[in-house]
């Protein structure tokens, strides 16, 4: 069976085109691109465009996980009078397949970040556009927000697929720095960084797993690490190395290549701040090379001042695991061949109920892991949610209300069939009958509240119910995106599923270009106020392509309680 990182080879043949040691980012106008750019452009703001109630807002979301706890966790009260949610704009990414990005939201402006290689403002209210800056690669990450002591943002930050993090103006999309964070040519940034007190830590992964398609290729050379940067300068302030050790020749492989190692152990999520203790913790994936290192698949907690290690936990030992491991002949792949483990969920930083603090955290070998950050990561529990998979498994992320902490599980499977049609004569396909589903442990114990059931697929191609898909929490009601295209509310407290929505579907666009989501993957939903932001879209490995960012609102149904025992909490969806 072909695995999900297949794909990303075809993405990294893409990325040689790119200047790869690009160092000040630009945005090409050239006349044949200048036609398809305005496209991307919505109409401008005024000033008089939003209402006041909608500045006035108090509620934002400035970070991946809403916090540097990484919760995940929106308003916590139980929903009011406003029970359903209904579209207010959609915004068109552009000629792209996948609709990856979160949204930052904050006074008012929401901020979208796109695999074309735009950063949009938006006005929250209307989608009209403050600004639009292409970067001059595609943007993995979603916006990190600094601001003043008022209140107002100042910068935003984004990592791209080619190891770079920019500043932006936050007032005007203009680039005020850009740092290269690791010199490897297939390094990339696809956690969106962590900002606390004017640093910005940001974790580094690459491309090489995927390059050992390749029979001569001497793998591998890339080793995955954390780098803590200056917010106002870019200046690195420290760099750790989730290896040690500098990879060297240590043997060759099947087809007589060089085995260079250890490497791998990358870091493609975002890193959670204790405040408290003064530490960083953060996942590390695989090793793709031989030897295996003592930090692949594994949570690590550095020192926030110096970056120096301060204890490290490894879950799956001898994970040595690269693409070529799922072709036949398995020529580049080392000795442990897999099972590709990677821990790529950010960790949860909870204070439990009655005292002490744990790190929750979700592998894609399908554990659910409780760890105590006071005690070096000892295991206060864990919870097997579902069969491991190199899809996942756990995969991006979980949420959590300070009670419970809700897990989605991915476990998605493909497989590869002839068609002259795609990309080197295959296409990948995926299993609609594999992957799926959410469960509500508690925070404490590790007990099982709740288990709600995968979803069941329709028979248009590219179903698949995993839900690998960033999980998040608000309004008493968790969310989870899926990749048969639907997004879904459940209650909090019993798990019953209170509004789906089916997003596949065309879309008419702020930017006046027609727009059509698919598969939910990658970010999450955001909700901010009585507004839940989402992007529909991702056509790897078999699931729906998709460029749409939506906006929708709460609104009340007939003015009732919203009370989830009425059980037709929907919009244009089916309650399963």
């Amino acid at each position: 069976m072909l695995t999900h990182r297949l794909a990303s080879l075809w993405v990294c043949a893409a990325l040689h085109v790119l200047p790869i040691y690009v160092t000040r980012a630009q945005s090409t106008t050239t006349p044949a691109t200048t036609a398809a750019r305005s496209r991307l452009d919505a109409p401008a703001c005024t000033p008089t465009s939003t209402p006041i109630g909608v500045r006035a807002s108090r509620e934002s979301w400035t970070t991946w996980g809403g916090n540097v706890r990484n919760t995940r966790a929106g308003t916590p009260a139980t929903r009011a009078a406003s029970d359903s949610l209904v579209l207010r704009w959609a915004l068109w990414l552009g000629e792209v397949g996948n609709a990856r990005s979160q949204a930052t939201v904050m006074n008012g402006r929401v901020y979208v970040t796109s695999e074309g290689g735009s950063v949009w403002a938006l006005d929250a209210e209307r989608g009209c556009q403050w600004w639009r800056t292409a970067v001059g690669a595609p943007v993995r990450t979603s916006a990190v927000l600094l601001s003043d002591s008022s209140g107002a943002a100042q910068l935003l930050f984004v990592g791209d697929a080619m190891g770079r993090v920019l500043a932006l103006r936050a007032s005007t999309g203009a680039i005020v720095w850009t740092a290269r964070v690791d010199a490897h040519p297939m390094a990339i940034v696809t956690g969106t960084p962590q900002l606390h007190r004017g640093v910005l830590y940001v974790g580094v992964s690459s491309y090489e797993s995927a390059m050992p398609l390749q029979p001569k290729y001497a793998c591998c050379t890339f080793r995955g690490s954390v780098v803590a940067l200056d917010a106002r300068t870019g200046a690195q302030k420290w760099k750790t190395y989730t290896i040690d050790e500098t990879p060297s020749a240590n043997g060759k492989s099947k087809s007589g290549a060089d085995v260079i190692g250890p490497s791998g152990a990358a870091v493609w999520s975002t890193p959670t701040v204790d405040e408290q203790r003064g530490r960083l913790y953060f996942g590390t994936g695989n090793n793709y090379s031989a030897p295996q290192s003592a930090r692949s698949d594994a949570v690590m907690a550095l020192d926030l001042a110096t970056g120096t290690v301060v204890w490290s936990r490894q879950f799956t030992a001898r994970d040595g695991y690269n693409v070529s491991c799922d072709v036949p002949g398995k020529y580049n792949c080392p000795e442990a061949d897999g099972p590709d483990a990677d821990i790529g969920q950010p960790p949860i930083l909870v204070d439990l109920p009655g005292g002490g603090r744990s790190l929750l955290v979700g592998a894609k070998s399908g554990m659910l892991r409780a760890l105590d950050p006071d005690r070096e990561g000892a295991t206060r529990w864990e919870y097997q949610v579902g069969p491991g998979g190199k899809l996942g498994g756990l995969h991006w992320g979980s949420a959590t209300d300070g009670r419970l902490v809700f897990a989605a599980y991915g476990g998605q499977l493909i497989s590869a069939v002839a068609d002259s049609t795609a990309p080197g004569g295959m296409r990948l396909v995926a299993d609609a009958s594999a992957g799926g589903g959410l469960v509500a442990l508690d925070v404490r114990t590790g007990a099982l509240q709740w288990r709600a059931p995968a979803p069941v697929c329709d028979k248009r191609p590219g179903c698949s119910p995993a839900q690998s898909a960033a999980v998040t929490v608000a309004h008493g009601m968790v969310w989870s995106g899926a990749l048969d295209g639907h997004l879904r509310g459940y209650d909090a407290r019993s798990g019953r599923i209170v509004w789906d929505q089916d997003m596949v579907r065309d879309y008419p666009t702020v930017n006046g270009s027609g727009g059509r989501g698919g598969s939910l993957d990658v970010g999450g939903p955001v909700i901010v106020g009585n507004s839940l932001y989402v992007g529909a879209g991702y056509g790897l490995y078999g699931a729906m392509p998709g460029n749409v960012f939506l906006a929708f609102t709460r609104v009340a149904r007939g003015g009732g309680s919203g009370n989830t025992r009425s059980g037709n909490a929907r919009n244009a969806g089916t309650t399963r």
